[in-house]
């Protein structure tokens, strides 16, 4: 007898459909034969099924079953066929109606008692339910949370095999995840991050973190060590607005595909902040792999890639961000298929004027050698460092500054600041796919960051006084206009492109 259901394979961070077809009566010893390019784990589905089905109440198949994985061309891997291949041999051999199965999308792992287990993709799958127009999509309780933040799809949570075949049955009802609550609930969770009142002085550097948070610009602070530079990147998350639904539906699309959203008790509607080592390699940075995965810079779309020490990194390691850096996406090739992963991330970056840690300055001595200086910076590229669009110099604090006990801004009234200069653009970039000022191209810069005579030819003399580039000409001027949305300004005034300048002109005091 011949059964057939739906379920789904990951492809990057995207869900692909994929029919079970499950034949049995053939001729032959009674084995379970799994074709459709499958992978050692999903190959391992016909151990798990089996014990599933017996610890379930239900009996094997009595003559040779195969189980076809559609289409036939794509690599099917992990263990989310197990409930759906377990469902059609039930309905195959006769123990439950067929009917049902064609009106599900169904995925999740099977532990050898019958239970369900999470899998990867939760939300993809749903995701992918909602073009396909299905009735519901059945899945394991905790990917099952995650998948109901797609609205217009029921989403069923099944803690077992028994109960789903009971549900599809009709003998059980399950009542579909209430989305709104999940998305609610998400939402009131607290970030505890630290706040911007534990920061001592460093008025520079907060400025500085105010305009890279408020345009989505990408930021580098060079200091000695002690200076806060860790500190104060850790407290960004609590000054970045919330993302909007969409954008979180992207976030945990990724997240959830590489598996990290599962059964995580901490997961709020929140930007991500990601810390790599610096030991990370080109392809945990990247992504990549035998099959295809997001990386460290795809699982930091729409929030903080935070680079600490950041001449330690592999020079071939930095040096992949450059074009991530201006597509905002990376485009990964393999053997077994190629994949555009999304990157829209903010990249804040940490590091010591020199190996030693130390400058001269604040009664510090330096101990490096001009030798060993110059192999140290020149770890860091000038086209990486043109992509960055804040330099500042982080300094040591005084003991003076220490022993004060008056609390600094704190992040809710940055925070606030913020927010009012992401209104300003998204007024601006309605109707486009800009979130930011960071995001606007050569055509947004000429419309939107408009600068009067005076101020281009000041503009010009500091370009030709810092031999920058051209990118760092485009970099000014957004900037800029980030300044000047954070002061309410219509318009650029010399004021905006003299500190926006101000920032830039780090790097060639330091890298000269």
């Amino acid at each position: 007898m011949l059964a057939k259901t739906h379920s789904a394979s990951l492809l990057g961070v995207e869900a692909l459909p994929v029919q079970v077809e499950v034949n049995t009566g053939l001729e032959g010893d009674p084995r379970v034969c799994i074709v459709g390019l499958p992978d050692a784990s999903v190959r391992e589905s016909q151990d798990r099924v089996h014990s599933a089905l017996i610890n379930s109440g239900h009996s094997t198949p009595h003559t040779r079953a195969t189980v076809n994985l559609a289409p036939g061309d794509l690599r099917k891997e992990g263990p989310s066929f197990d409930l759906p291949i377990a469902l059609g041999l039930l309905a195959a051999t006769g123990q439950m109606r067929a009917e049902p199965l064609a009106d599900y999308l169904i995925a999740g792992e099977l532990a050898l008692s019958g239970e369900t287990r999470p899998v990867k993709g939760g939300l993809p799958i749903a995701l992918l339910a909602r073009t396909l127009s299905v009735r519901g999509v059945l899945l394991p309780p905790k990917s099952a949370v995650e998948a109901a933040l797609v609205d217009s799809v029921p989403i069923y949570p099944v803690s077992s095999l028994a109960e789903a075949r009971s549900f599809l049955e009709g003998d059980t009802s399950i009542l579909p995840i209430d989305s709104a609550a999940t998305l609610d609930s998400l939402r009131k969770k607290e970030l505890h991050s630290g706040d911007f009142s534990d920061i001592k002085g460093q008025h520079t550097t907060r400025r500085a973190v105010e305009i890279a948070v408020a345009g989505g610009h990408n930021l580098l602070m060079i200091g000695p060590p002690g200076s806060g530079k860790s500190m104060i990147a850790k407290r960004i998350p609590t000054i970045m607005p919330d993302p909007t639904l969409d954008e979180y539906l992207e976030i945990l699309s990724i997240h959830s595909a590489a598996g990290i959203s599962l059964g995580n008790d901490s997961l709020r509607m929140a930007r991500p902040f990601r810390a790599p080592h610096h030991t990370i390699s080109d392809i945990g940075l990247l992504g990549g792999g035998a099959i295809p995965g997001p990386g460290e810079i795809s699982l930091a779309h729409h929030g903080v890639l935070f680079l600490d020490e950041l001449p330690e990194f592999k020079r071939s390691t930095l040096e992949v961000l450059r074009q991530p850096l201006e597509d905002r996406q990376v485009t990964i090739s393999r053997s077994r298929g190629k994949i555009t992963l999304p990157c829209s991330f903010m990249l804040v970056a940490a590091m010591n004027p020199t190996p030693c840690g130390y400058d001269g300055k604040s009664g510090n001595s330096m101990r490096s050698t001009p030798a060993q200086i110059q192999r140290y910076r020149s770890r860091i590229s000038g086209p990486l460092l043109d992509r960055i669009d804040l330099h500042v110099d982080v300094p040591a604090l005084g003991v003076s500054e220490l022993r004060n006990q008056t609390e600094g801004e704190s992040s809710a009234t940055m925070r606030q600041r913020i927010e009012n200069a992401r209104g300003i653009q998204n007024v601006r970039f309605k109707g486009t796919s800009i979130h930011s000022n960071a995001g606007m191209q050569t055509r947004d810069i000429r419309k939107h960051c408009r600068i009067q005579e005076r101020d281009g030819i000041m503009l010009e003399q500091s370009m030709e006084q810092l031999h920058l580039s051209a990118r760092a000409y485009d970099r000014i001027l957004k900037v800029a206009r980030t300044i000047a949305d954070l002061e309410q300004s219509p318009d650029i005034l010399s004021d905006h492109l003299f500190e926006a300048i101000q920032f830039r002109s780090l790097d060639r005091q330091i890298f000269a």
